[in-house]
């Protein structure tokens, strides 16, 4: 299937690039629509998963190396990223984004793709907040044209349990226009295998669901489990044949969440797991068992978090190898990360080994590179194989994206949630760069993208990130200590500029007025 994804070529192809100026365009007939598969990441940054962007470490090194910066730990750039030929795959099968920003925290991220809108704007600032349910979401849109949508796997956009009030009171799949959901509402397993399903249907309503026990599935070449990543595979699988088989002219889109790699609830004896040998391969396998590990557990022995990482990365996959194998041929398939690789700063609990040279303090949570940072690849009818966009993105622009892609008009505004009326869509389709051979989608020096959270595991701490197509503010808390960087020059954020705090846009020229354009950013968008 992974073959087959990058050369495939529909009719449609073209129509679902129609201009987004253009939004009353007719759309093509709903069996002529491609199906969509968006699969989504947990806490796996682009240094996990370098392999599918080749010729990025060699290019880093040249930058930081003795004929560039001359960095004295440019050696750390050249690190242990997890194993994974069946992203690579895709990667190659399609178009990669390797400019493309999430949130630094997993519902802000998954937010800002259902709705397509900022953090300002949809109000998930932390990964313990609800999106309000009035929000408009893409999913209703192609269900409206004849979609048939689900969910599986990772939700974290309803809020969090309360045990003095009402659990997960923000927008659930059902409310957001999904037809089913088989997964969970909250932000991490307890365990693995040790979990309890949450499912949604024709049942149970838009605001309500129903918990079971967590079920034993298998697939070809692995064993029965209660594994979480196996049983949602088997379920996603399972949805995609009774589609063909039940209503087969129909289209679908499925948005499937992994909880790999992402910490469990229970630490005990480690926050991270071994996965079955069967969902391993022969190079991951070894490390295993060189570093003492014992499968299908939190028995990690000696293996550190970040060889656990690679671990669970791995797992993810193999498991998107057994999905993809199975995906119709007419169907496009999105993969990305939802935020940055954790650092959290002790032991066992640092995963990232690769990529980057400053790493402490700089993961998962913050708006420097390795907290916003995420691999992108969209694969499918007409779209050339081994496309490499350097266009500015950002999670948000999936919105669009898939709209476009089902051949539907894209709306300039979106509903602004609790707060009433409308605001304008933030996020871009990447189309006219899928099919258009376009550079950019947004204009490389006035129109910027954000990152930004509240990081409740440091206290509150306002973490945002604003860029342009080539330079980057970071920020925490206050204005006054944001950073600025030149990243064509210094992708990786070690050497900050020199801030003119006094210049204006109208004034200044070059580097000043880029770090004025930012900043104005900043103060009209940001949550700082």
């Amino acid at each position: 299937m992974i073959a087959r994804l990058g050369i495939a070529v529909a009719a449609l192809g073209l129509a679902a690039c129609a201009p987004q100026e253009t939004p009353d365009a007719a759309a093509p007939e709903p069996a002529q629509r491609p199906n969509i598969l968006l699969i989504i990441s947990d806490d796996v940054g682009s240094d996990v998963t370098s392999g599918m962007f080749p010729g990025i470490v060699d290019e880093l090194q040249r930058t930081y190396g003795p004929q560039g910066w001359n960095h004295p730990q440019v050696d750390r750039i050249d690190g242990h990223p997890a194993s994974t030929p069946v992203l690579n795959g895709l990667a190659a099968s399609g178009m990669t984004f390797s400019q493309t920003w999430a949130q630094p925290f997993c519902s802000p991220t998954r937010a800002s793709l259902l709705t397509g809108l900022n953090v300002r704007e949809h109000g998930v600032a932390t990964y313990a907040d609800a999106l309000d349910s009035s929000h408009t979401s893409f999913v209703q849109a192609l269900s409206d044209a004849g979609y048939a949508t689900a969910v599986f796997g990772k939700w974290h956009m309803a809020g969090l349990p309360d045990p003095d009030g009402e659990d997960y009171p923000g927008m659930k799949p059902l409310q957001a226009g999904f037809d089913y959901f088989a997964g969970n509402l909250h932000a991490a397993l307890p365990t693995f295998w040790d979990w309890e399903l949450q499912v949604q249907d024709e049942t149970t309503g838009p605001d309500r669901w129903r918990t079971m026990p967590a079920p034993a599935r298998a697939l070809p070449g692995v064993a029965p489990t209660t594994n979480a990543a196996v049983v949602k595979t088997a379920q996603l699988i399972d949805w995609m044949a009774e589609r063909e088989a039940e209503e087969p002219d129909r289209p679908w889109f499925g948005w499937f969440a992994f909880n790999l790699s992402h910490a469990t609830i229970d630490q005990d004896p480690s926050a991270m797991m071994i996965p079955e040998a069967d969902l391993l391969d022969e190079v991951t396998r070894a490390e295993v068992e060189a570093c003492g590990g014992t499968y299908a557990s939190q028995e990690v022995g000696e293996c550190s978090g970040e060889a656990t990482m690679r671990f669970m990365t791995n797992a993810l996959d193999t498991l998107i190898g057994h999905v993809l194998r199975v995906v119709p041929e007419n169907t496009y398939v999105i993969y990305v990360g939802d935020n940055g690789t954790p650092m959290y700063g002790r032991p066992q609990l640092d995963y990232i080994d690769n990529l980057y040279i400053t790493r402490e303090g700089r993961g998962k949570g913050t708006a420097w590179q390795g907290g916003a940072w995420v691999p992108l690849v969209i694969a499918g009818p007409g779209i050339d194989p081994g496309g490499r966009s350097r266009a500015l993105s950002h999670v948000a622009d999936l919105f669009p994206t898939i709209l476009q892609l089902a051949g539907l008009s894209v709306p300039d505004r979106v509903s602004g949630g609790a707060a009433g009326g409308s605001i304008p869509l933030a996020g871009r389709s990447l189309g006219p760069v899928l099919f258009d051979g376009a550079r950019h989608v947004r204009e490389p020096e006035t129109d910027v993208v954000l990152t930004e959270s509240v990081n409740l595991m440091t206290g509150g701490t306002r973490v945002v990130g604003v860029r342009n197509d080539r330079y980057k503010l970071v920020c925490a808390d206050r204005v006054e200590d944001c950073l600025y960087f030149d990243l064509a020059a210094d992708p990786l954020e070690q050497y900050p500029l020199e801030q003119n705090a006094g210049c204006t846009v109208e004034d200044a020229d070059g580097v000043d007025r880029n770090y004025c354009l930012l900043r104005q950013a900043l103060a009209e968008r940001s949550i700082l």
